[in-house]
């Protein structure tokens, strides 16, 4: 009971900080990414996050509930926003997307632009019976789960 009363408590912390920092910044959908990033959006198209939200509403045990699994499954905690899309990783964005501030890191970040740490993948890879928990620094040539790179990571 106490580790299922950790795993909710969890989850609504996860939840809480995406609906604050959703406040900071709007999000834009995985559909405005693509118009700039296409290789990348068609590379995530075919990754585990990009099915997130299917695979939970196909789930039987635990059974789907909104109410709980689009924390993890879904962007900015929105059915409308099915699967882990950019904007879960790298942040809402509307501030960012302007080619003008995308050229920028200083800028693009100063409006939003979140490169993920090993912090953003614990919210929803925890080792609790149901996720499992995952390296990022492992998982970056992971082309199953993780998109395609741009600019890979420390170049």
């Amino acid at each position: 009971m106490k580790k299922m009363s950790l795993v909710l408590l969890v989850m609504v912390i996860v939840a809480a900080s995406g609906v604050a920092y959703a406040q900071d910044h709007a999000y834009v959908g995985a559909s405005k990414c693509k118009m700039c990033h296409k290789v990348q959006f068609a590379s995530w198209e075919q990754t585990t996050h990009a099915k997130a939200l299917d695979v939970a509403k196909a789930s039987t045990d635990p059974a789907y509930d909104a109410g709980k699994c689009t924390a993890c499954h879904a962007t900015n905690n929105d059915e409308a926003m099915a699967g882990v899309q950019c904007e879960a990783c790298h942040g809402p964005g509307a501030d960012y997307k302007k080619m003008s501030i995308m050229k920028d890191k200083e800028k693009s970040a100063a409006n939003g632009l979140v490169l993920p740490t090993q912090e953003h993948c614990d919210g929803c890879h925890k080792d609790d019976g149901h996720s499992k928990v995952v390296v990022l620094a492992t998982e970056l040539n992971n082309n199953a789960a993780i998109h395609e790179f741009k600019n890979p990571p420390g170049q």
